[in-house]
């Protein structure tokens, strides 16, 4: 709660209702409440953290509103709306909505409401990660309300900048901006948006290595809410500035004892104060910090019974934003203090509550200026820890076997969030609603999960027999480094400088499993790659003598739950192939192409869309037609760490992912989805690992069983020899699309001019590999 973006719900629903003029018609069907009526429902939802049922109401309103032709009361309705949108994840409806409200409030020609509109837009635009685009809104929106001397709005916005600036890292900037929001809010009498700045100015003078600057500010704070009349907003910048003077003492360890009191003094008095209003809600988080002030203390007795008040507080006030994050440390406390069970039992109710919020809680994680806000990879990765100590307590195999598949369930549903995190859009979950487990796909394949935890790295694998565990002592941050090194000396074709990273990892990766593979005579191997590992290709593993793929087919997927296990239906196969041959807006040419697209098409009916046909518009009426079921696409490619900088080149512009999501779902309701995408000049960076998963993700965003891609550009012939080859083995039905990819790379490494990994290890084949 306090690490949201400050204020973002409290100034969309007090200057909604402060504009909204007091005594308007009460706009209403002759079945059901009014427009008013529907918003103060929704408010109430909204402040008891039922915001799905506070989307509908504001909806309903708006739609009122709009019948009734109120203006004011539709983009009101709205931005109200947008907010509840964009905390809930649906990013995309929250800017159909605010967009709507912003070009109502133009039309309207009311500054206030342009200057409202444009700030929530600029919020929303956080929520996105595109922080320049979401500076410029609220810019605007400052310059806006400088000019029309709209003080109050004024004094909110450049605490919203502030938040903005802090963000993006341009923090002397934040600071000053900040410092502004403060000053204009003391002179408009605004106290609580003075303290919320102060606590702000103080977080990023901390992030500045200012401590007495920072110290300043919350003693500052301090004095003011010392004098503020009780209200909620009182209890809630109470928690606020405890947080800030927990900070603090650790950023400043020799004023660390005097940081730990006064937070804890702070958070007691908002225990009482949440009390005596009947707060429950409030009440859970100030019980919840101070137990976590304790659990960093260790004084962990202490620390257990106030969370557990938190619990009980949480689920009082039927607030899971609040509840799963007191279950979680309670699980993390029981297990500091032994109690594996009652730990375990935590844990699992704290995955459970943050099941269906999980996009929320991802929106207040994006907004925060919190240190200490703790990523919900943690609860997974830790849920999945404990319950791999359970299964090692086991004697007997399959007394442990349960415990094993929890664990890579929670590790799944992590992936699956992420996935969903970084696309911003429910792909995941729509994929997920046809799809079965992959353990007993297939009798030859083996499925290696591997968990990165700190200390290890676990290897769940599932046999044609059941799953087994493997445990590496080998470390995160080791890991990572010969990760790292493995890449980057494979992308050097003139050395073999790779050669020992890739015997490293093949030692701790595969070595362990030879001796199963073996005797399940095991002929494709499918990974399940966790943060770095997406960066590399598994295929180019060394075992001293040869390549992983000269021993198995490989492929990759982001996860069990998203993947489609469905061979391809070669007689039914149309091939719709597009591409660049020319040097078009600063990337070089890629001459071979054309001769790829031949080839291909020679194997498989379709069309071809080459150079100046290669254009959004163009595609788009090809893929309405709906009779392809392959769609390869030979054009540059950049998969980046923020999915708004990800796209594929064409003629005239660039395909973003959300447009060719578009395009290619317009294929994703057949009968017959698309059965694979090749994406056949793409790249990530090194190191990279969000733009890793993005590429790994890319079947799943546009609504594909597999895809082929690279993850980094390779020799224009040798992509054009290689895509060509696996297009001719994918021919024969009776090899699947790994096998097909790996004859293919076999064949380039067979070829002295092409046998670096550098030429054919790029291609990866992701998710459905039959």
């Amino acid at each position: 709660m306090a690490s949201r973006l400050r204020g973002s719900l409290q100034a969309v629903l007090r200057l909604g209702i402060m504009l909204l003029l007091s005594g308007t018609v009460a706009y209403a069907t002759e079945a059901g409440p009014s427009a008013d009526e529907l918003m103060q429902r929704g408010r109430s939802a909204a402040q008891q953290g039922a915001l799905e049922q506070a989307l509908v109401d504001w909806k309903a309103a708006a739609q009122l509103y709009e019948q009734a032709g109120q203006a004011k009361g539709h983009i009101q309705a709205l931005s109200h709306a947008a907010y509840a949108a964009r905390a809930l994840g649906h990013i995309n409806q929250a800017f159909l909505q605010q967009e709507l409200a912003l070009q109502l409030a133009r039309k309207m020609g009311d500054p206030t409401w342009l200057t409202l509109t444009l700030s929530e837009l600029g919020k929303t635009y956080v929520t996105s990660h595109q922080y320049d685009t979401a500076a410029d809104y609220l810019s605007q929106a400052a310059g806006i309300a400088q000019t029309r001397n709209l003080r109050t709005l004024s004094a909110a916005i450049r605490n919203d900048l502030g938040i903005v600036l802090a963000l993006q890292d341009r923090l002397p900037e934040a600071l000053a901006a900040f410092q502004d929001s403060a000053t204009s809010a003391t002179e408009e009498n605004l106290y609580m948006l003075f303290v919320r700045a102060r606590v702000n100015a103080a977080r990023v003078a901390m992030r500045l290595n200012r401590f007495d600057e920072a110290a300043a500010a919350l003693s500052e704070a301090d004095k003011q809410l010392s004098v503020t009349p009780a209200s909620h907003d009182k209890v809630d910048e109470l928690i606020n500035l405890a947080l800030g003077y927990r900070d603090l003492a650790t950023g400043r360890p020799d004023d660390h004892a005097r940081g730990v009191t006064q937070s804890a003094a702070l958070l007691q008095e908002a225990v009482a104060a949440a009390g005596e209003s009947g707060d429950t809600r409030l009440a859970s988080y100030a019980y919840g910090h101070l137990g976590h002030l304790y659990e960093g203390e260790r004084r962990l007795d202490e620390a257990l019974r106030l969370t557990r008040r938190a619990v009980f507080a949480a689920q009082s006030a039927g607030a899971p934003e609040s509840l799963y994050r007191w279950q979680w440390q309670s699980g993390r406390l029981l297990t500091r203090l032994g109690k594996l069970d009652d730990a375990l039992s935590a844990y699992q109710e704290a995955a459970a509550t943050l099941q269906p919020i999980r996009a929320e809680v991802a929106f207040a994680s994006q907004t925060s200026l919190e240190p200490d806000h703790r990523s919900i990879r943690s609860l997974y990765f830790e849920l999945a820890d404990l319950l791999l100590q359970r299964a090692a307590l086991m004697s007997d195999a399959s007394e442990a076997d349960p415990y094993l598949r929890a664990a890579r369930d929670a590790i799944e549903a992590y992936k699956a969030a992420e996935l969903r995190d970084y696309f911003r859009d429910d792909c995941v979950d729509q994929i997920q609603a046809r799809l079965t487990k992959l353990d007993a796909v297939s009798p030859a394949t083996a499925i290696i999960y591997p968990i990165i935890f700190s200390d290890r790295t676990e290897l769940l694998v599932s046999f044609p027999d059941g799953l087994r565990r493997h445990s590496v002592p080998v470390t995160a941050s080791a890991l990572t480094a010969e990760i790292r090194s493995f890449r980057r000396m494979l992308e050097k074709r003139t050395t073999r400088e790779y050669l020992p990273h890739a015997q490293q990892l093949y030692d701790w990766l595969l070595r362990p499993l030879l001796g199963d593979l073996r005797k399940l005579k095991v002929n494709t191997l499918v990974f399940v790659p966790d943060g770095p590992l997406r960066t590399v290709p598994m295929s180019a593993l060394h075992d001293g003598n040869q390549f992983l793929i000269a021993q198995y087919a490989v492929a990759m997927t982001p996860g069990l739950d998203l993947t489609d296990p469905q061979p391809i239906n070669r007689s039914r196969a149309q091939l719709l192939s597009s591409g660049l041959t020319k040097a078009v807006q600063g990337f070089p040419p890629l001459p071979h192409v054309a001769e790829e697209m031949e080839h291909i098409h020679s194997l498989f009916k379709g069309e071809q869309l080459l150079d100046h046909n290669f254009v959004t518009p163009r595609l788009e009426g090809e893929l309405k037609d709906g009779r392809y079921n392959i769609l390869h696409i030979a054009t540059h490619g950049q998969f980046a760490t923020d999915v708004n900088q990800s796209f594929l080149l064409t003629f005239d512009d660039r395909l973003t992912m959300t447009q060719l999501e578009r395009l290619v779902g317009l294929l994703r309701f057949r009968q017959d989805p698309l059965e694979l995408l090749t994406l056949s000049a793409c790249q990530t960076g090194i190191g990279d690992d969000r733009a890793a998963l993005g590429l790994a993700g890319i079947a799943v965003k546009a609504g594909a069983r597999s895809a082929l891609a690279t993850l980094w550009f390779i020799n224009d012939e040798a992509s054009s020899e290689l895509v060509s080859e696996f297009y001719r083995h994918l021919h024969d039905s009776s090899i699947s699309k790994a096998r097909a990819l790996q004859l293919a790379q076999l064949k380039l490494l067979s070829e002295q001019l092409y046998e670096h990994p550098a030429y054919w290890s790029a291609f990866l084949l992701l998710n459905n590999w039959l």
